[in-house]
């Protein structure tokens, strides 16, 4: 496969990689462990080098970190601090001291002597993001990590961080359903050098055509809380599910490989980390990597994309979760 350098760190990883939160959090019961680390492996047999981790996704860290073990000088892992389980409830907690004690913890669970990129989850604003910079720069000055990134923060969150610490990658969603990065985000992206690690590049599989007005999911699938996958807006949003379609079936691949591909086509310093358990879904996943939009298909794409209002927000009016981002 491919690889990809985010953004003018050095940092080069596969064109695509794999997320792997769905294995053990937010889209059902846990995978079977066996399945997990057969998918990962594969993953690595089709030249995945990037995986996508935190530690509040349950126990992922320690599968990814059991699955990983013999492939440290082949892979590259990042996992995020930043959000801490709390008597059942996440809490946003970005101090130094939770920073530290987070990234001892991750470094065990990943069976790791440094973590290649580690993300600052949801930013705390009660702590100045110079401080979490400052101690991100520390962590990397001790050898315990190699590279920093922020997941859903602001722009200007961004730039004052990268003033003190270079910020190697920024993890926020992006897909055809959801383009607001394009506003403000990608153009300070380039213009500062940093890489940009797209999550739900599926748009939370709905761009696979895969979910019907009638679907149902599991309680412990958080897709049951957002509101677009109510049952109106995803049958308000089959128009967008129709295009992806057609434009797959011109150039004989499926919708989800016209979603990643035109990802990947916005710039060359985009890596998205779509996520799943299944092996043929991460088959057809990673071709992807192989589809080419050209310039005109990619244009008319987009003209037809611009015409098509996306119903239903991506979290919650007032949750948690929408008022974590964009901080």
């Amino acid at each position: 496969m491919e690889k990809r350098m985010l953004g003018k760190s050095g940092l080069e990883v596969s064109v695509i990689g794999l997320g792997c939160m769905g294995m053990s959090h937010g889209y059902g019961p846990a995978s079977d462990k066996k399945e997990a680390i057969a998918v990962i492996h594969q993953a690595i047999d089709l030249g995945v080098t990037f995986f996508d981790t935190a530690e509040i996704y349950d126990d992922n860290e320690i599968l990814v970190g059991e699955a990983l073990a013999s492939y440290h000088d082949k892979v590259i892992i990042a996992t995020k601090c930043g959000i801490k389980n709390v008597n059942g409830k996440q809490v946003v907690d970005g101090r130094p001291e939770e920073i530290r004690k987070s990234a001892e913890e991750s470094l065990k669970r990943l069976r790791v002597d440094a973590i290649d990129l580690y993300y600052l989850h949801r930013v705390d604003t009660s702590v100045p993001i110079e401080e979490v910079a400052g101690t991100m720069k520390e962590l990397m000055q001790q050898g315990k990590i190699r590279h920093w990134g922020l997941s859903e923060a602001g722009v200007q969150t961004i730039r004052r961080a990268h003033a003190v610490c270079p910020v190697t990658a920024i993890q926020s969603e992006y897909s055809m359903m959801w383009r607001q990065p394009e506003e403000e985000l990608l153009p300070v992206l380039e213009e500062l050098g940093i890489g940009f690690v797209p999550f739900s590049p599926l748009g939370k599989g709905f761009l696979t055509g895969a979910i019907q007005q009638d679907a149902s999911f599991d309680n412990a699938d958080f897709r049951r809380m957002v509101p677009r996958f109510t049952p109106e807006n995803i049958a308000a949003n089959q128009e967008l599910v129709n295009l992806v379609k057609n434009v797959a079936a011109a150039k004989s691949v499926t919708p989800a490989q016209i979603a990643l591909a035109w990802v990947l086509a916005q710039n060359p310093w985009i890596v998205p980390i779509p996520g799943t358990r299944n092996m043929k879904r991460l088959e057809e996943n990673l071709g992807a990597a192989a589809v080419r939009l050209s310039v005109r298909e990619l244009a008319a794409l987009n003209e037809a994309l611009d015409k098509i209002k996306v119903s239903g927000d991506r979290y919650p009016a007032g949750s948690d979760a929408a008022k974590r981002v964009g901080k």
